[in-house]
């Protein structure tokens, strides 16, 4: 550790207070651990109540100061901040990847399109508009105001520490609100980098704050105090009932992306090779840690072997290995809890009758590593195939008929995402309208796309994150009645 190391790094990351960098009050740190190796690589700041009080009063301060600058102003600031956000892509890629285990490559990729997201917030930030309605009687006027809702809790996940928080700081910070954000402990340093670039293109002090520490502790704070005036939470399904109930007893509004547990519908006349290559990217991106990652496969009985054989050579063929080496398609997994929940979950399915095609078994080296691992004829029983497994375990069924296909894409209470490959237009028809999921990709596999929404139905989430819509989770409307006689 250096004797003044710079704050944000991965080496010592700080809380952001006030506009300030600052250590918790209580003079404590948690690990920041390297998913490839095991081993500490640096620390990170806890955040007590005396912090949590002040940060909260600080934005209480910003807000008050952000939403005085005009939108077109603000979307200047916001665009400043995308610009060093790609200026310093491929250093904050570094620190992802060293933090949270995925390929540079990919890590790159998250920063570039974060940047993308904050530039197109800002641009939507310019056209909140109310509205005039005609009155009942000719002396009387209504219009209504698009406000700010006031200061805003986010809660971001380490699975893509960078993206997800650039959704809610974006969204936020166009529509006038400041922003208290909750940041990742796995993967602290990257986050900071983030909200750095936002504090270097002049947001004022308070306007986005950055804290660490206890989740639930954190959350309990925030979402019950009268200074925070929306809820925003990209988490697991457990989590999201957990910050709804607080939500609900103190009457915040709130958005919620949740976890998954996608299926993949692959029919008789769909191309095999495009399913299994799109497929097969989805699914061992990020290692799996996705919560729009394909988990259950529902193959066509007679393309099944097919498709299973192109699937598992595809699995094989990828290289595992520390995200900072050239040429690895998938790194380690997060953190230690990951490997040792893929290996309960392989053993398992394994012992109710599925059989292994590749992976399976975690290697003996350091680290965080489990390999790509594709499980055949997995009964509906096993517990991976009614547990989100988050990691890179692919589940194949074959099916008879469309029907029980789309019966089981639907038998879970998850609705995130879901995929479809066919060749067929009425099939096509068909399965989208009857599929329980907030999205669904056709012959193709997700992408980063921020002018659509993103969000779930049913246990996955509550609101959307995307899309012209998203902007206004964070915007209330004011009704103003004028008499003009």
């Amino acid at each position: 550790m250096s004797a003044r190391p710079e704050p944000g790094t991965a080496v010592e990351v700080r809380l952001l207070i006030g506009g300030s960098w600052t250590a918790g009050a209580g003079g404590r740190w948690l690990p920041v651990m390297d998913p490839s190796s095991g081993e500490a690589l640096g620390r990170v700041a806890v955040a007590g109540d005396a912090d949590l009080a002040r940060a909260v009063e600080a934005a209480g301060r910003g807000f008050a100061a952000w939403r005085s600058v005009a939108p077109f102003e603000r979307a200047r600031v916001l665009c400043r901040a995308a610009a060093l956000l790609r200026e310093r892509a491929d250093a904050i890629a570094r620190i992802l990847t060293t933090e949270q285990g995925k390929p540079v490559a990919q890590a790159r990729h998250e920063i570039v399109g974060s940047a993308d997201v904050i530039e197109w917030f800002a641009e939507e930030g310019k056209r909140c508009f109310g509205q005039v309605i005609p009155g009942r009687t000719g002396a009387t006027h209504v219009l209504t105001r698009l406000e700010p809702v006031g200061p805003v809790a986010g809660f971001t996940p380490w699975n893509f520490p960078v993206s997800q928080s650039a959704k809610k700081l974006g969204a936020a910070l166009a529509a006038g609100c400041s922003i208290i954000l909750k940041g990742p402990e796995e993967a602290p340093g990257a986050c900071a980098e983030l909200v750095r670039c936002l504090v270097d293109a002049g947001l004022p002090p308070g306007a986005v704050g950055l804290l660490y520490g206890n989740p639930a502790h954190i959350s309990g704070y925030l979402i019950a105090h009268p200074g925070v005036r929306h809820v925003t939470l990209t988490g697991s399904v457990a989590v999201g009932r957990e910050v709804a109930a607080l939500a609900g007893r103190h009457l915040k509004p709130l958005t919620l992306e949740l976890g998954g547990h996608a299926p993949a519908i692959v029919c008789a006349d769909a191309d095999l090779g495009l399913a299994a290559t799109e497929l097969a990217r989805m699914k061992f991106m990020n290692a799996g840690q996705v919560c729009l990652a394909p988990t259950r496969f529902l193959i066509a009985r007679p393309v099944y072997r097919e498709f299973r054989d192109r699937f598992r050579e595809l699995a094989q063929r990828l290289r595992v290995d520390a995200g900072q080496l050239p040429n690895v398609d998938m790194g380690p997994l997060a953190h230690a809890r990951r490997p040792e929940t893929m290996q309960g979950l392989v053993d398992d399915a394994v012992a109710q009758g599925a059989v292994i095609d590749c992976g399976g078994q975690r290697p003996e080296r350091a680290g965080f590593f489990y390999p790509p691992t594709v499980l055949a004829d997995v009964p509906v029983a096993a517990r991976a195939m009614n547990e989100e497994p988050f990691g890179p375990l692919a589940l194949l069924r074959a099916f008879d008929t469309l029907d029980e296909a789309i019966a089981e894409a639907n038998r879970l209470p998850y609705g995130l995402g879901s995929y479809l490959f066919t060749r067929s237009i009425a099939t096509e028809a068909a399965v989208t309208e009857r599929i329980e999921a907030g999205m669904v990709a056709v012959n193709r596999i997700f992408s980063s796309n921020i002018e659509a929404p993103f969000g779930g139905v049913k246990d996955s989430g509550y609101g959307t994150e995307g899309g012209t819509f998203a902007i206004r989770n964070f915007l209330q409307e004011k009704m103003v009645a004028r008499f003009v006689g």
